[in-house]
């Protein structure tokens, strides 16, 4: 893939209002390891490979395990996820596939035994942090940094 163009050095203060937002959003206090979960997925969901890459690392330096991050595509199936971030999750994906899913009532009211109300406002807040990089990255053909083969293994 050839990136369009680097949107930051295009328009920086346009992008740099991206990340300023992104960063306050972040500090509203939900833990680290759900925000990431919910970054992944979400950027799984959009096949934002430069998102995905910076996420799974965040993930891991928050102290996510790599079984955690393999088996989140499959997260309905498996038993490593709370309860909590399972309604995040499914909320994640309601709103990150609005289109198809238009946010179901079941969806919303998984979160309300694990969020209070602010919670669930700052979660919708990250989601569409998340989907708005993810179009960014994805429209302007961003690529992640690349390990060469050799020196990975």
């Amino acid at each position: 893939m050839k990136p369009r163009m680097n949107a930051f050095a295009v328009a920086p203060d346009a992008l740099n209002l991206m990340v300023d937002f992104s960063k306050k959003v972040e500090a509203l206090g939900l833990e680290p390891s759900l925000r990431e979960l919910v970054k992944i997925r979400s950027s799984q969901l959009n096949g934002c490979a430069f998102c995905i890459h910076m996420h799974t690392r965040d993930a891991r330096a928050h102290g996510e395990t790599e079984e955690r991050i393999y088996l989140l595509d499959g997260w309905r199936e498996s038993p490593l996820y709370t309860d909590r971030e399972r309604a995040a999750l499914g909320w994640t994906e309601a709103l990150t596939l609005i289109s198809q899913t238009h946010a179901p009532d079941e969806d919303y009211a998984a979160l309300k035994p694990h969020f209070t109300e602010e919670e669930i406002v700052k979660l919708t807040l990250m989601i569409g942090v998340i989907n708005t990089a993810n179009r960014l990255v994805l429209g302007f053909r961003a690529v992640h940094p690349v390990t060469p083969r050799s020196e990975a293994a």
